[in-house]
């Protein structure tokens, strides 16, 4: 048997699979936390990953490993290969104006024209997560380490380059996903954008041509072997992918399937053949990491809505659902907005959370666990209906992550949303697709592999479109406040 390996490096954890290369079949696995917040050294990413393998059972026996990451995290390097400052994560909102600036400063101070400059150019609009917005923060204010600026990497590209050895600056790679996820490559072309990149810098063209950006490897093409220091001579590693594209490759989504994550961001993506083109933002235009693409919308606020909620209440996550389900659809006619942590989908970085709707008789702990539900669904909604809008047809969605584990979450999505949901089993579906990237370098084949994925079932409703209006209009009132 050929073990191959996957890894998912995500905001809260770092999660390790071992897989057998033809069957997909789940050998072992082990996980480590992250530190919280939204700027890390990435030293933690590094020191968990090693833990995790470790947990898994090592890696002297796998043949082939590839990591698959939080996509957008600004990790600057120096000449000497040093990382220059903590990394921003992508839940960290200080780069909004700068996101805003380069939108207008594109369009020459028209933020419409700017906006369809970005998408013609990258096929995404800056907004606050994007690497290329916590560029510019970082040349407003500070000046110094960006002047020291040598390489500019992901979470990715840094922990699969520290697995080849950390050698040179020339060794880092990464791969079409989370290189599209930069806001300065073009996905399309293949091609980084330095001169987006320059505007971000606040720098002539010429002066970050010596910038090393890693290196954008093919689907299935091999990145290298590991480091001999590390015991990892005779291991392939892969070029990894980011963390969406890793969850497609996955579940083994194909064009025209659409999958819903419910993790620490919500996430819609479908893999498509074409790269879509949102002015408005809404929708990214990414690459997916089978040389497809992957139109996504993403939110800031997803499961930590409901944790919030539950620890307010004082219960645990299976007595929080029978709150939620015990409660009738609407909650009473408490609306919950979600906007915990601002929001990026709709743009509103700045934005608090609201609860509408509070009467004597509405305001019971299972009205508050439902209207927590239906608000995190409705938001989701709001996205699944941007994605839609991309000439993507929407008539069953794949509901995965952290969320999916929830009785409710699960129950009430088909009323919310308006389509049936299908739950497959619950898994590390991003540490999955890049074990199975992993594998597909092994095999050298045109198509990675076929892992079968195993099911819940899927849940059908009547569309409750009054649960969506009542929602829309309290969002539209904070979005004016």
């Amino acid at each position: 048997m050929t073990l191959v390996a996957g890894v998912d490096s995500s905001t809260q954890a770092c999660k390790v699979v071992v897989r057998d290369a033809d069957s997909g079949r789940l050998v072992r696995h082990g996980a480590a936390e992250h530190p919280s917040g939204t700027e890390i050294d990435p030293e933690h990413w590094w020191n968990s990953m090693q833990l995790a393998f470790e947990r898994a059972g090592g890696l002297d026996d796998v043949a082939a490993v590839s990591v698959g990451g939080q996509q957008h995290g600004m990790v600057c390097l120096d000449k000497d290969g040093r990382v220059i400052r903590p990394a921003l994560l992508w839940n960290d909102t200080r780069s909004a104006d700068a996101a805003d600036a380069l939108v207008r400063e594109l369009g020459d101070g028209d933020r419409v024209l700017g906006a369809r400059r970005w998408v013609e150019a990258v096929g995404t609009v800056p907004v606050a997560a994007l690497t290329v917005a916590k560029l510019r923060w970082l040349a407003d204010h500070e000046p110094g380490n960006a002047a020291r600026i040598a390489a500019v990497a992901l979470p990715h590209d840094w922990l699969t380059w520290r697995l080849r050895g950390a050698g040179s600056l020339d060794d880092l790679v990464t791969d079409r996903s989370d290189a599209s996820g930069t806001g300065y490559f073009d996905a399309v072309s293949g091609t980084y954008r330095r001169d987006l990149l320059a505007l971000a810098l606040r720098r002539h063209e010429e002066d970050v041509r010596s910038l090393v950006l890693p290196r954008v490897h093919g689907p299935c093409e091999q990145a290298g072997m590991g480091g001999s220091r590390l015991g990892l001579s005779r291991t392939m590693i892969g070029p990894g992918c980011g963390d969406n594209a890793g969850a497609a490759l996955g579940l083994g989504l194909d064009v025209g399937r659409v999958f819903l994550s419910l993790g620490t961001s919500g996430v819609v993506a479908a893999v498509s053949e074409h790269r879509s083109a949102d002015p408005t933002g809404s929708v990214a235009g990414f690459a997916d990491a089978t040389g497809k693409f992957l139109p996504l919308a993403c939110t800031l606020n997803a499961t930590r809505v409901l944790d919030a909620m539950a620890a307010v209440l004082g219960v645990n996550h299976d007595e929080f659902d029978a709150l939620a389900l015990s409660a009738a659809p609407g909650a009473g006619g408490m609306v919950h907005v979600p906007y915990l942590q601002g929001e990026r989908t709709p743009n509103l970085p700045h934005a608090t959370g609201v609860l509408d709707g509070m009467t004597l008789s509405s305001m019971t702990r299972e009205n508050f666990a439902r209207a927590s539900v239906e608000g995190l669904l409705c938001l989701m909604a709001d996205a699944l209906e941007a994605v839609r809008e991309q000439n993507v047809s929407i008539e069953q969605i794949t509901l995965v992550g952290g969320g999916a584990r929830s009785a409710a979450v699960r129950e009430i999505a088909p009323s919310v949303l308006g389509v049936s949901v299908h739950v497959p089993q619950p898994g590390e579906y991003v540490a999955d697709g890049a074990a199975r990237q992993a594998a597909w370098i092994l095999s050298g084949g045109h198509r990675p592999p076929t892992w079968p994925v195993s099911d819940i079932g899927t849940y059908t409703a009547q569309r409750n479109s009054g649960v969506l209006a009542r929602y829309r209009r309290v969002a539209a009132e904070v979005a004016g406040s």
